[in-house]
């Protein structure tokens, strides 16, 4: 038999309970510490209105704590027939303290209560996932000034184009990295406001200090409009999904990239036996299977704000169930672009480059953008080069100098790394 907060006097029938709780309990677990965290700065604000008295509140904060020490034990659980994890924060509570375990509801709803325990969890995850970007970044930066003197070819239409180097690839993902911490950042800064007092969405005749709560949980702000607080119910997850789609993006490209640069048309790069598959059949096969997975899953990931999008599409103003489906959507979401992250860290930790890609004949061709600005420096008009240099490529005369002279900032002589790394600091320091 169910064991709902909100029982009025009958069940519903199981079915239904079965249908719209789903597996809710299991993903609260992830909400568990954070729902403590939120009821301790509840329970702190109601002693300070005359909602408790101090003697409650002196009963209430140790159990609290001691269901924090299960909590990170691993020994918390929700029991069957109890809805989901703030109904069993509650029921413990009653179960040890009595009537005084009752009142820590007063002054909100389980709406609020779950937008707190979401804002907390997402900030933190946000800051896990920064983390996360962080060392791949590290990594990357590293690579970029290891292998910076090792040219590669440049490719636009998959045509081999002109010359580029190792070091600005491993570089150009680092600072691709920094714009989707930007992402990250302004998701953070939505998550880190505080839901807390706004009940069911629309306030309460309680005199609730939200600005004591606000300071209890750390956030940086209010969401000061009680509906509007409900409204951040999916626009905090959209925020969090397009983050999250970003960083995807850049790593499913980091991920095809290296499969293609593994494949022995291309073999400019490679990792140990160890860290690759092999084939049924083929002895010789050396598969990049990693990177393959990675791609996929980054690819998944870059559904999430469409998906938010088509769920919560023609919801009206206020608390619909619906919602309850967007934690089976985020949640592992998250634990899946960490995941990818530090895997893609550990691979590149590594990876081995092949030096002198670009003594290869069939690469002359790549060099002739850097012969016409050679003629050009020595004055020569542009298009009067251009055409020198495309006439010798098509009567077959053409004779590569292999001279790669480029000085300016962000070039290959140039990488700057030491500002993209300045600039990926700055943004880390933001997050408080």
């Amino acid at each position: 038999m169910a064991k709902q907060l909100w029982n009025k006097g009958f069940e519903p029938d199981q079915i239904i309970e079965n249908f719209t709780v789903g597996n809710d309990r299991d993903l609260d677990m992830r909400l568990a510490r954070y729902d403590v965290q939120g009821s301790v700065a509840h329970i702190k604000m109601l002693e300070s209105i005359g909602l408790l008295t101090k003697d409650e509140l002196d009963e209430l904060l140790p159990a609290l704590e001691e269901i924090a020490e299960s909590i990170e034990r691993g020994e918390f659980k929700i029991e069957e027939g109890i809805e989901d994890v703030h109904s069993q924060v509650e029921f413990l509570l009653t179960a040890k303290l009595g009537d005084v375990g009752k009142k820590i509801h007063s002054g909100r709803s389980r709406n609020d209560q779950v937008l707190v325990d979401l804002k907390l969890f997402f900030r933190e995850e946000l800051k896990n996932m920064a983390a996360a970007v962080d060392r791949l970044f590290r990594r990357l930066q590293q690579l970029s000034e290891e292998h910076k003197d090792k040219l590669m070819p440049g490719y636009t239409h998959l045509q081999v184009a002109m010359p580029s180097s190792f070091g600005l690839w491993f570089g150009a993902y680092a600072e691709s990295l920094t714009d989707d911490m930007q992402m990250l950042l302004a998701a953070y800064n939505i998550s880190n406001q505080n839901p807390l007092g706004s009940a069911a969405g629309y306030g309460s005749s309680f005199p609730l200090d939200r600005e004591l709560t606000t300071k209890l949980l750390c956030f940086s702000d209010l969401h000061y409009n009680v509906v509007a607080a409900q409204m951040s119910r999916g626009k905090t997850e959209k925020a969090v999904a397009a983050a999250v789609a970003a960083v995807a993006s850049t790593l499913g490209h980091l991920a095809m990239d290296v499969c293609m640069w593994m494949c022995s048309n291309f073999g400019f790069v490679k990792f140990p036996d160890e860290l690759t598959t092999g084939s049924s059949i083929m002895p010789h096969k050396k598969n990049p299977d990693v990177f393959e997975i990675m791609r996929g899953k980054c690819n998944r990931l870059q559904s999430l704000p469409n998906e938010l999008t088509i769920l919560t599409a023609n919801l009206p103003l206020g608390y619909n169930r619906d919602l309850q489906l967007m934690k089976d959507i985020m949640f592992p979401a998250t634990t899946d672009l960490i995941s990818c992250l530090d895997m893609a860290e550990y691979m590149l930790s590594h990876i081995e480059v092949k030096n002198g890609i670009l003594d290869d004949p069939r690469y002359d061709y790549i060099f002739t953008v850097e012969d016409v600005n050679k003629m050009v420096l020595q004055g020569v008009p542009f298009r009067d080069a251009y055409r020198n240099v495309g006439m010798s490529v098509q009567d077959g005369t053409y004779s590569p100098s292999r001279e790669v002279r480029h000085t300016h900032i962000g070039s290959i002589g140039n990488p700057a790394n030491d500002r993209i790394a300045a600039k990926m600091q700055s943004l880390l320091s933001k997050f408080e």
